[in-house]
């Protein structure tokens, strides 16, 4: 399966560029967050797979106008083609606003979700926007990561941890791909492609 990422800001390539050769042999497109809404519905319209996402912590503007065509999969596991992809959309919590949550939030969360990693047998990808909390997360509060994250890659040993939120462009030493124990950390800023 070849997978689409993107995050934080839209790709001129996907959107002021386009060409539908592209998205030629993508099987699934995520967003971790942070996109104008207008940005995935267009790629939807263009792109005969699922367009899955989480929010980002500035995506309160999808309260009132969601990307149309894609599938929202924050707090559930989404199977496409035998792949259980979870969601976890948000932010730490560093002032007054939609999709941002203290480390107790966040982990409320993720517990919420175990009579379905039960029933799944875990899952094969974690979708996120925020970092896990010591890898690839930032010094400020902002971009802290979440100690859940880590909780899930040491319980479900998931293949791919993808996220956004923590911009390469911050810091060009940044490596776009991690390692975490038997999981793929992968940063989406802007626009990456990966296989399972």
């Amino acid at each position: 399966m070849r997978i689409l990422a993107v995050s934080d800001v839209e790709s001129p390539a996907l959107w002021d560029y386009f060409s539908p050769q592209r998205l030629e042999g993508i099987d699934v497109i995520l967003s971790c967050g942070d996109l104008d809404p207008q940005y995935l519905s267009f790629l939807a319209t263009f792109f005969p797979g699922p367009v899955l996402y989480v929010h980002g912590n500035h995506d309160g503007r999808y309260l009132d106008v969601p990307p149309e065509g894609c599938v929202c999969i924050e707090d559930r596991i989404f199977e496409y083609q035998g792949i259980r992809f979870l969601g976890l959309g948000g932010s730490m919590r560093y002032k007054d606003g939609p999709f941002q949550y203290t480390q107790a939030q966040m982990s409320r969360r993720a517990a919420r979700l175990w009579p379905a990693l039960c029933c799944r047998h875990g899952f094969d990808v974690l979708v996120t926007h925020a970092p896990a909390h010591g890898i690839g997360d930032g010094p400020s509060l902002a971009h802290t990561g979440f100690h859940a994250f880590v909780r899930l890659l040491d319980q479900y040993r998931p293949r791919i941890f993808v996220h956004g939120h923590v911009h390469l462009s911050y810091d060009a030493s940044a490596p776009r791909i991690r390692r975490y124990r038997e999981t793929t950390v992968i940063n989406a800023y802007e626009k990456t492609i990966f296989s399972l």
